[in-house]
């Protein structure tokens, strides 16, 4: 692609400066958009394999220092991060929303939530501690300690370009690893504001590396040899390529992939509480997040009363430029755009009733931005496409069933597992479906139960693959490995040669 000249070019991030590749101008780029107005707003550059190779490589050197630096120094550097971050996060967001469309608040929010992972990072010196046992056997200790990977790999989706590399770059720079950062191509440009922000922060240059690009710069990621792990969100049929190509080069992997969250309502729930986190769950960021409800299940005879408030609800809604206060803003690209307002079509054709058509919607927006309003479906069938995909937008489906049974039978038939929920006023049967149900995160009359950073994120079934989840004490361990160490001292006592075999004694 040949890039205009009046347009700014986003350079990749190596050895702490701005890097234009080892092709420069004559390498590949591709557009990013400002998808409130469909307009591009700037191109960014398309890594190499050998622009890869370079960034790998100066992790690597950058390792032999700071995979052995203080514990003291480490943490200086997240609480510096930290308090950067918290002081200039209205400008992060500002980037976020310019190049992703999400409004102002939801951006701000992405931000507050990838900052709760900092902020876990920063008592890095008490959750990566090794054991100690004393005395074994007779004057023999073991003790255990952590030690970093080395280089690891994050790649991370455009639907949360802040707070899903603060997923995982946080806890891998505290516990001593050096990280090369492929950020998705759509709205790349905060991950450069973040690198520039940590060397402010006082990270040496090359411990932290931003490598932009397309499938090229992803592929020669996972099968390079000085690269230990390989963490990714994105789709599942990504997330199940990621896997299965970086650990069989021996990386360590944590694959998350996509989802299908359904709300189950049950008759005695609060029909105004379940309205309100309908429309939040489903419509908040687009719909373009893994943990938005995209189903509701409403247990008869709940189901008109149910959508009715959900309607008018949706007749409240603002949509436009996320700069104007709107509610929700537009979707990624046109391309995703068409793609989601497609399923209307699809819906139609198998019998639903489309309730609330997003393609309808007057917009506070420029006409030629990606707009999809908010959509209702009733009466969606199984069987369609509408049902079974992961659509990741605005249109929220209700399936009605006859029963609690059915609801979670439906709700475990599925493919993924990542997020569910269940709106009920009866204690019992939120109990009875936390363990029932086969989902890695639940809500109880929570509809989007992302847990906090102390706790780990991830599902179950294709809404994950590998053995980790992503921050909390499974992402401690994900960037860590552990070293047994046996040791006797000997004193003046030492009983001499005993070629028995070892017993504890």
């Amino acid at each position: 692609m040949t890039t205009p000249t009046d347009l700014p070019v986003l350079d990749h991030w190596i050895a702490g400066v701005a890097d234009p590749g080892e092709l420069g101008a004559a390498g590949r780029t591709g557009p990013v958009y400002d998808p409130a107005l469909g307009e591009v707003s700037k191109h960014v550059r398309f890594a190499s394999a050998g622009d890869v190779d370079r960034a790998v490589a100066v992790a690597k050197a950058a390792f032999a220092d700071w995979g052995e630096s203080s514990i003291a120094k480490r943490q200086q550097v997240l609480f510096g991060f930290r308090e950067l971050l918290n002081q200039r996060k209205g400008e992060l967001a500002a980037i976020l929303t310019s190049e992703h469309g999400k409004v102002l608040s939801d951006a701000a929010g992405e931000v507050a939530r990838g900052l709760e992972v900092v902020e876990f990072a920063c008592g890095m010196p008490h959750l990566a501690k090794g054991a100690f046992s004393q005395n074994v056997s007779t004057d023999v200790d073991v003790y255990s300690i952590k030690e970093p990977l080395g280089v690891v790999g994050i790649i991370s989706p455009f639907n949360f370009p802040a707070m899903v590399p603060m997923w995982f770059f946080p806890i891998a720079l505290a516990t001593g690893n050096t990280v090369v950062l492929k950020p998705s191509e759509k709205d790349p440009s905060v991950a450069n504001w973040i690198a520039a922000l940590l060397q402010e922060a006082g990270l040496p240059d090359g411990v932290f590396n931003v490598v932009h690009g397309d499938k090229e710069a992803v592929d020669a990621l996972l099968v390079h040899p000085d690269v230990a792990s390989i963490s990714f969100v994105g789709s599942t049929p990504i997330a199940q390529y990621i896997y299965e190509t970086a650990s069989a080069h021996g990386k360590r992997v944590q694959a998350l992939g996509g989802a299908k969250n359904h709300m189950l309502v049950l008759p005695d729930a609060d029909l105004d509480l379940v309205a309100d986190s309908a429309v939040n769950a489903g419509f908040g960021s687009a719909g373009e997040r893994c943990m938005a409800i995209s189903v509701v299940l409403a247990v008869e005879p709940v189901a008109d009363d149910l959508i009715a408030k959900i309607r008018d609800r949706m007749g409240k809604l603002v949509i436009g430029d996320g700069r104007r206060s709107c509610d929700m803003g537009p979707l990624i690209t046109r391309e995703h755009r068409d793609k989601v307002a497609g399923y209307l079509d699809v819906a139609a054709a198998d019998g639903a009733s489309v309730v609330v058509d997003g393609r309808e919607v007057d917009i506070d927006g420029a006409a030629d931005g990606f707009w999809l309003g908010p959509t209702l479906i009733d009466q969606v069938p199984t069987t369609s496409a509408v049902y079974r995909d992961e659509i990741f937008g605005p249109v929220l489906s209700v399936v009605r069933v006859a029963s609690y049974a059915e609801g979670v039978e439906l709700i475990n038939a599925g493919p993924y597992g990542n997020g569910t929920a269940i709106f009920t006023n009866d204690g019992g049967a939120a109990r009875r479906f936390q363990r029932e149900v086969e989902v890695g995160m639940v809500g109880i009359n929570v509809p989007i139960p992302v847990p906090v950073a102390y706790h780990s994120f991830g599902g179950y079934k294709a809404s994950i693959f590998g053995d980790a989840k992503a921050y909390g004490p499974q992402g401690v361990e994900f960037f860590t490995r552990e070293k047994a160490i046996t040791s006797r001292w000997l004193d003046p006592s030492h009983g001499g040669i005993n070629l028995g075999f070892p017993q504890n004694s």
